[in-house]
């Protein structure tokens, strides 16, 4: 199983002390330390993903629960209305990010905030999160927010403004239940439902026809 790599400090971190435990007799505590490696190690899990190919496709940002789909104006990023589509990760989802569509990151912001449940309304406002912009191949805008949860207290983003992504490429994760926002341009016809799970660089959420 491939792990993410900023899961290893931790992983070995809950290995060194079941070690221990283990080597002081405590086979209480080494048994619930052992369960709590193996769950972080669960946690970071990077599972390989079948990209779906073919022209004018937009993929999930990450794993999860759709938990909102909202029209949206006065955004900066769009000439006119888009579409924001929510994805709500629980601790138990695999919590790497990936490039809706392949394109060029034209802007990365962060913004520090509160650490609300994640799938509530107000988390996409208030809760501590990173924005980046993409460019796809035609022009068109889309915005991938990752937010902070309720246990979440790190984002992770490993690119930078000039990136240039493929379509499903890993760009970063959020650590412990989390939120994954994408704004996209309202001419993009959705194929994706609210309640509706869907997997990171698998489910196609939407096509433009």
């Amino acid at each position: 199983m491939r792990i993410a790599k900023e899961g290893y400090p931790l992983i070995l971190t809950a290995l060194a002390l079941t070690v221990v435990a283990f080597a002081v007799g405590w086979k209480i505590v080494a048994a619930v330390l052992a369960l709590l490696t193996l769950a972080v190690a669960g946690f970071f899990r990077d599972p390989e993903r079948q990209i779906p190919t073919g022209e004018d496709l937009v993929v999930a940002p990450a794993d999860g629960r759709v938990v909102s789909i909202a029209e949206v104006t006065h955004d900066a990023a769009f000439s006119g209305t888009a579409t924001r589509l929510s994805i709500f990760l629980s601790p138990l989802d695999v919590h790497i990010n990936r490039a809706p569509v392949a394109g060029k990151i034209e802007a990365v912001n962060y913004h520090p905030g509160r650490f609300l449940a994640a799938y509530k309304e107000e988390a996409s406002r208030c809760n501590e999160q990173n924005m980046l912009k993409i460019i796809d191949p035609r022009g068109r805008p889309f915005r991938v927010v990752q937010i902070a949860g309720f246990l979440a207290r790190r984002i992770v983003c490993r690119v930078k403004i000039g990136t240039t992504l493929a379509r499903g490429e890993r760009f970063g994760l959020i650590m412990f239940g989390s939120r994954t926002d994408l704004f996209l341009p309202s001419s993009c016809r959705l194929e994706v439902t609210e309640g509706q799970r869907v997997k990171g660089g698998a489910t196609i959420l939407g096509r433009f026809v």
